[in-house]
């Protein structure tokens, strides 16, 4: 069967490539906790020959100006697509970035590290709660703290390491 030959199987093909690409996406974002549509838009951007624009990709997909404006929002700042020029045509057009380990170093860096920077100020602040009432069960929550502060630790020691060794 020659698939060139007839552009309905071409078609059905892309399509169904389109379809699992965009859950497969859709589920790793999921577990990024990132909206369903940001997997959506990258899945198709991911799989598309050639830019599209936020008017095709929202088109193509079928949601929202605003869901696709938000999704390739969150897309841009994680640097997980960029914008490209098109030739003849004034609207950003955006292409999925394909490295996915810079995509995995970046999101460390900026998305994951910061929380672990401002989770040294809540352990403090769980332990001036804690100081401040002595009626608790001091020894059961100093264990637990101690438990958050060392996986803290743990984490910014290994996690810039991680993204630097992603970026190679």
């Amino acid at each position: 069967m020659q698939v060139k030959d007839n552009p309905s199987t071409k078609e059905s093909f892309q399509s169904e490539l389109e379809v699992e690409a965009i859950d497969f996406f859709v589920r790793m974002m999921s577990i990024l906790g990132l909206p369903r549509s940001v997997g959506e838009i990258y899945g198709i951007l991911y799989f598309s020959e050639s830019p599209l624009s936020m008017d095709e990709i929202s088109l193509r997909l079928k949601i929202s100006m605003g869901s696709t404006s938000q999704g390739l929002k969150t897309l841009r700042s994680l640097k997980a697509i960029r914008t490209t020029y098109v030739k003849g045509d004034r609207k950003d057009h955006y292409v999925a970035e394909t490295e996915f380990r810079r995509l995995f170093s970046n999101f460390i860096k900026e998305d994951i590290l910061p929380h672990l920077d401002s989770a040294a100020d809540r352990i403090s602040s769980i332990e001036k709660q804690l100081n401040s009432n002595p009626d608790m069960n001091q020894e059961f929550y100093t264990t637990r703290i101690e438990k958050l502060k060392r996986l803290t630790k743990a984490g910014r020691k290994l996690l810039p390491a991680l993204a630097g060794l992603l970026k190679i």
